[in-house]
């Protein structure tokens, strides 16, 4: 995959990059696996805004992924690899020899007429699926489980990469795209290899219309706004916060922990 410039014939034209599209193979998804997608628009049921900053974006449909990859034991041919409005990687459409079909993610250097499979019994290859436990200890996976049977739920967005590096007491020692290493069962599974589109992190929006598209709304800093609307609001001229960065509510921000969750503290051997 390559990135695409443009020469500068207008303003916002010489900052814009574009992915050039080359690993795709078709245009039109599978029209079996794919659902209607709703507009929120950040609202939530009462239609208070609870997610800021949204709506507006171009009208898309959901593909269904299997994150599970459930086929067991099942050969799947790669009948296309396509793009996904829904997430950064590209998505790989599979038809298995019993005539079922799935959307995976696809991993780098999957191509179109490979061969994917899932179950204990897998080759060690990429874009096949397999138990922890199964895997050699070095190898770089994505689409990883955090509980057995749940679908994958770590290194699914495009360029991810999650590194298996050692097998202990039951468990998988990994290491995340954060540099955090964590422990999950052996039971889990995962798939060999790296996310598709690893240059994705290279593209540049570039003006402010291609972010509207995507459902992106204009975010205004708090010290642009007056004391009324922000607790960074008001001053002469250009200021500063006058305090530690907070939300527009007062609660403390940029860089504030926000882990909650410490049941799970003890999978975390190495904070990132």
């Amino acid at each position: 995959m390559g990135v695409k410039l443009y020469k500068p014939y207008t303003k916002s034209r010489r900052f814009i990059s574009v992915s050039d599209f080359s690993e795709l193979t078709s245009k039109k998804p599978e029209k079996s696996l794919t659902r209607p997608l709703k507009k929120t628009g950040g609202r939530n049921a009462r239609g208070v805004i609870t997610s800021f900053h949204r709506g507006g974006r171009n009208k898309r449909k959901y593909r269904i992924i299997d994150f599970k990859r459930a086929k067991k034991g099942i050969d799947g041919k790669v009948v296309a690899i396509e793009y996904d409005p829904n997430r950064s990687a590209w998505i790989a459409l599979i038809h298995y020899v019993d005539g079922d079909k799935r959307y995976i993610i696809a991993p780098g250097g999957l191509k179109e007429g490979d061969t994917v499979a899932s179950g204990e019994q897998s080759e060690i290859k990429t874009g096949n699926s397999m138990p922890l436990r199964t895997i050699p200890s070095g190898s770089f996976i994505h689409n990883v489980e955090l509980k057995p049977g749940g679908g994958g739920k770590i290194a699914r967005a495009a360029g991810t990469i999650v590194q298996l590096l050692a097998k202990e007491s039951g468990f998988a020692h990994l290491k995340m795209p954060s540099g955090e290493v964590r422990i999950v069962s052996l039971d889990c599974t995962a798939t060999i290899g790296q996310v598709s589109n690893s240059d994705h992190s290279n593209i540049s929006l570039g003006n402010a219309g291609r972010s509207r598209h995507l459902g992106r709304r204009p975010h205004v800093r708090g010290n642009a706004m007056n004391p009324v609307d922000h607790p960074h609001g008001g001053g002469e001229g250009k200021m500063g916060t006058g305090r530690n960065p907070v939300t527009p509510w007062g609660k403390p921000t940029k860089g504030h922990r926000t882990r909650k969750n410490k049941q799970t503290d003890k999978y975390i051997v190495k904070r990132r």
